[in-house]
């Protein structure tokens, strides 16, 4: 009789789930402005997700959209695992491989993890915007995207899935020697009471620097010098990060997963550990970075990038050092600062900034290698900060207090409790825990994927488009013609960066003519006073080095014959044009 009583209810269980999911038919959603209405891939962005979680999001949204998407492993991180980029263009126009790209990647450094999201976000965004939204579907049938969701694969996973504070590991997960022992990783942060964060120590001392505040009892207050404090108040001392001294040589967690920064081993003002802290072996000796590097070497149509890191609500440029100054010339900077001051717009709270100027010095940087070695115009953004919990400028550390417990309920504070420590004796562990502070809050990341995700857009959406705007042929007699043509780049971004066109890093544009005989080729620098400058060498295929942003080249070749000639534009990160 209870066997059978349990199935019923089993049943009737069923049955109201799948009541609850016939409720959600398209008929019972009321779609909000700019969001996917019905998409095909259901994901939830109010949470984040391992590697592995990142990688099952990416396969969905490939096999949904075959004709949008190919997931590519671009090659294997130091534990093994494929470093999968989703290539997302509209793939049954033109040929993607041609395509004005645009890079994007997010968690260089393991601990800063919304990048992955915002990427997904991305990808999924824009695939399930397609053939809805004008704007989206004309983006992909212009562009491709190349996206990336983590560099540091391996150790994504260790920060959410191993004790850790909300700053830790930053590097990946090759083993280094911190504090020279002779021993590798010896003293990882321990968990002493099993919350998954390692929080603070602190201790009742006499002598004591803190007292806790008695207005919450989840902070500590600094003695002032001045403070008379009564005796009948409890002094603590502050012990430091959650952790046993477990090699024995008298200090704690002091040799964690090997310390190097990713984001230091790029190869454009490269600088060894003893002058940049953090700097590997030699520039893309990280071989995450070097996939990467390898790809877009292979991949000279990219013309704008982004990487995502956290914290501080920051747009970032180069240069990360400032004998760099000189490389960010003046017109490459009017683009630079044209979209930089549109994301402080898109982004509230959030502030354009410059690397060595507005926040420190840092050689060997990702966005460096991408602008200094490749031409590319490339933004790193800092996501979050403080001015998300009340949407007001930034405040003290009390708001992180208040934010909690008026709007998280406690959730990411953990309360102090006594734990009888090997070293210290008796002693309380408590404080914020690892997904708190520079990660996003769940119910805040979608706004933040989306906000983040628009400024890539708009960014991506100011590559060089390309058109051949008017041809203009003229008899000259003695069955010559004059054929002069116009090729106008109507996007912010030029085909070549200024820095590019100095440092000749990518090869020129290529406009040509076919299907007449070529007398003479020339770019026209001035028609109104017939000024131009002659290519006596393979004339039919001129040599541009640059057409710039909002601006146009004009072209002119005498040619003979009865033939209708065929215009094309060979733009590595232009793209491909024909009239």
């Amino acid at each position: 009789m209870k066997r059978i009583t349990a199935i019923i209810m089993l049943v009737l269980a069923c049955v109201g789930f799948n009541s609850q999911i016939q409720a959600q038919g398209v008929e019972d959603i009321f779609r909000a402005a700019g969001s996917p209405h019905n998409p095909k891939v259901q994901i939830s962005f109010n949470r984040y997700y391992t590697t592995e979680g990142l990688d099952a999001l990416g396969k969905k949204i490939a096999e949904a959209y075959p004709n949008l998407v190919k997931r590519v492993s671009i090659g294997k991180s130091y534990e093994g695992r494929d470093m999968w980029m989703l290539q997302v263009t509209n793939y049954q126009q033109g040929d993607a491989d041609r395509k004005p790209a645009f890079y994007v990647d997010g968690n260089i450094h393991s601990n800063e993890i919304q990048g992955g999201e915002i990427c997904i976000y991305t990808a999924w965004y824009l695939t399930e915007n397609f053939g809805h939204v004008d704007f989206i579907t004309e983006l992909l049938n212009d562009k491709v995207f190349y996206i990336l969701p983590t560099i540091n694969p391996d150790a994504r996973n260790n920060y959410m899935k191993e004790p850790n504070t909300g700053s830790s590991p930053r590097a990946g997960m090759m083993p280094l020697d911190d504090d020279q022992d002779g021993l590798f990783d010896e003293d990882l942060p321990d968990d002493l009471d099993g919350n998954g964060s390692i929080t603070q120590m602190r201790r009742k001392s006499s002598t004591g620097d803190f007292i806790i505040d008695p207005q919450d009892p989840r902070k500590m207050i600094r003695i002032g010098i001045d403070d008379q404090v009564p005796a009948n108040v409890q002094r603590y001392e502050y012990l430091g990060q959650e952790g046993i001294d477990n090699d024995g040589d008298g200090r704690v967690n002091e040799d964690p997963h090997g310390y190097y920064d990713p984001n230091r081993d790029w190869a454009w003002g490269w600088h060894p550990d003893y002058i940049q802290r953090g700097a590997y072996k030699y520039p893309f000796s990280v071989p995450e970075n070097r996939n990467v590097a390898d790809f877009v070497l292979s991949h000279p149509n990219i013309a704008g990038a982004q990487s995502f890191h956290n914290s501080g609500g920051m747009i970032l440029r180069g240069p990360g050092g400032q004998e760099d100054v000189g490389t960010y010339n003046r017109q490459d900077l009017q683009v630079y600062d044209a979209i930089g001051n549109k994301g402080e717009k898109m982004l509230p709270g959030y502030r354009y900034l410059v690397v060595y100027k507005d926040l420190y010095s840092a050689y060997g940087g990702e966005l460096d290698w991408f602008y200094g070695g490749r031409g590319v115009f490339t933004y790193s953004n800092e996501i979050f900060n403080r001015f998300a919990y009340y949407k007001t400028e930034r405040g003290s550390q009390n708001e992180s207090y208040d934010f909690d417990a008026e709007l998280l309920f406690g959730d990411a504070f953990e309360p102090w409790k006594t734990y009888n420590h090997p070293t210290y004796g008796e002693i309380e562990i408590g404080g914020f825990k690892k997904n708190f502070g520079r990660a996003t809050p769940g119910f805040l990341l979608e706004e933040e994927c989306h906000r983040n995700m628009a400024f890539t857009i708009y960014h991506a959406y100011q590559m060089p488009k390309l058109n051949i705007s008017e041809v203009k042929e003229k008899d000259l007699g003695g069955g010559l013609r004059e054929i002069t043509v116009t090729v106008k780049n109507d996007r912010l971004i030029p085909t070549h960066a200024s820095h590019d066109v100095r440092n000749k890093i990518e090869r020129p544009d290529y406009i040509s003519i076919s299907g007449v005989n070529v007398q003479a080729g020339m770019i026209v620098e001035n028609e109104d006073f017939n000024v131009t400058t002659e290519q006596k060498v393979n004339p039919s295929k001129l040599e541009v080095a640059n057409i710039p942003g909002n601006g146009y080249v004009k072209v002119r070749w005498i040619v003979s014959g009865r033939g209708t000639p065929q215009i094309t534009v060979d733009s590595a990160k232009g793209g491909l044009v024909t009239k």
